[in-house]
């Protein structure tokens, strides 16, 4: 019953994505929904960004290991995101009418800086990407019993089909549909937990006073590792087509920059109940996080709720994560379609073939991201992985160049290169703290004197 019931909750929003499809005429609908989501759409948009697996499972299975201060980089550091999203970049992008990232880098520093940019603002989607599939492949394996990698591969199949046809019109109509389920399948969940248990103060009294330690000791490598878990997605995520995208699409600059608050609030207002939940798996059912703790939440639901909750819960988080799972291909696709395919066909690219173009792109990223999910399966580490490359590389160049006249091509391209090749070496000097820190600090070096070093004419 409970599987008839998800396929069919999945059929119905394959069903609504493919409905919004309809509106897709031009490469910007599919891209940016023509620009014109209303507030509530936009908003959604935004809370849906992460979401998905890394908030129900990943972040509920680091905090039953180390408390709220293992959960610092999500959701307190993805909230902050859209925070500094919203107060310093969304005006200023919105304002340029741009498809991608990648666009702002043509647009203020030239085509070569855009190509650089490009090739490193797509690859780190595969591992975000993988996390959200292997996501799914858990949840598949915990309701129907196939083995993860299994459930990985049919799970690309269903995303990918979805995304190929829906873009980000489907994308924004199902993340509000969804947003409203998720949200009321957590609360219900919680509330019949919390019942079982005979109310709050019974959880709460069997949890180790350091579980809601949020602050860092004085100590030089904790306070580095503190301020390098807010960094990862609270600065990572900012230059990233992900993020970017779904801000674009809303229907006016106040739209966009509302909706940053509002999807923060809600995010971080919503991702503590997987985190309270899990609190009370470990109070009523201590057995249940012995083994994978990342299975602690679906495998306490499936044994010990009625149906009614069950079909709740899955059927609202695997749409959950198909949303998140979609922009996420779709992300990646749009910077190789337009920011480094376009720009060798010159002229001879017309918009119906840039959409051909980045759907058979959509399935180039969907392909590399099931084989890396076959072959990894921590869901934190997928997606703190692949903000921190975005952070390390790309932060400096779009900071500076918002913000600095001064800014040339010569140094976004060496805050390019010299922030990831930092990252890739430091560890090897051991000397014991986190390399994102130093990379940064390199990455932001190397805009400043690079562009003092060789002056260029600004194109903005």
């Amino acid at each position: 019953m409970l599987i008839a019931a998800i396929i069919a909750y999945l059929l119905f929003t394959i069903l609504i994505g493919y409905w919004a499809s309809r509106r897709v005429k031009t490469s910007g609908d599919f891209l940016l929904a023509g620009r014109s989501l209303p507030i509530l759409l936009s908003s959604s948009a935004l809370f849906a960004t992460w979401f998905g697996s890394e908030t129900v499972f990943g972040a509920s299975s680091e905090f039953l290991k180390g408390g709220l201060y293992s959960v610092i980089e999500d959701p307190f550091g993805a909230a902050l995101c859209l925070v500094l999203f919203g107060l310093f970049f969304a005006r200023k992008l919105y304002r340029m009418n741009l498809l991608t990232l990648g666009d702002f880098f043509e647009a203020r520093f030239g085509k070569r800086t855009e190509l650089v940019a490009s090739i490193f603002l797509a690859p780190p989607y595969v591992g975000y990407i993988a996390a959200q599939l292997v996501a799914m492949g858990l949840i598949l394996n915990v309701v129907v019993g196939l083995e993860v990698w299994q459930g990985v591969m049919i799970s690309s199949v269903v995303v990918t089909f979805y995304t190929y046809i829906g873009g980000m019109w489907a994308i924004s109509i199902t993340d509000f549909i969804q947003s409203i389920i998720i949200i009321a399948g957590l609360l219900a969940l919680a509330i019949i937990l919390v019942a079982k248990a005979g109310g709050i103060a019974p959880i709460l009294s069997e949890v180790h006073p350091t579980t809601f330690r949020f602050l860092p000791s004085w100590n030089f490598k904790e306070i580095m590792l503190y301020l390098a878990a807010w960094s990862v997605l609270g600065l990572g995520s900012i230059p990233s087509q992900d993020v970017f995208q779904r801000v674009m699409s809303s229907g006016s600059e106040k739209i966009a920059i509302r909706s940053c608050f509002i999807g923060a609030g809600l995010y971080l207002t919503i991702a503590m109940l997987p985190l309270f939940i899990s609190l009370c798996a470990k109070h009523l059912y201590p057995q249940l996080t012995n083994g994978d703790t990342q299975l602690a939440l679906p495998n306490m639901v499936l044994a010990h709720t009625p149906l009614v909750i069950q079909v709740l819960f899955f059927g609202s988080l695997l749409s959950a994560i198909m949303s998140t799972t979609s922009s996420a291909i779709l992300a990646p696709a749009a910077i190789f379609s337009e920011n480094l395919i376009k720009p060798l066909m010159k002229d001879k690219l017309t918009d119906h073939r840039l959409l051909v173009i980045t759907r058979i792109c959509v399935l180039v990223f969907a392909g590399l991201a099931t084989i890396m999910a076959c072959v990894r399966t921590n869901i934190y580490e997928l997606v703190g992985e692949s903000s921190v490359l975005s952070l390390v590389s790309l932060f400096a160049p779009l900071v500076l160049g918002l913000y600095w006249k001064k800014a040339t091509g010569t140094g976004a391209l060496l805050a390019m290169v010299l922030g990831i090749t930092t990252w890739l070496l430091f560890p090897y000097l051991k000397l014991d703290w986190p390399s994102l820190i130093p990379a940064t600090l390199v990455s932001f070096a190397a805009m400043i004197l690079g562009s003092l070093w060789i002056k260029e004419k600004s194109k903005v």
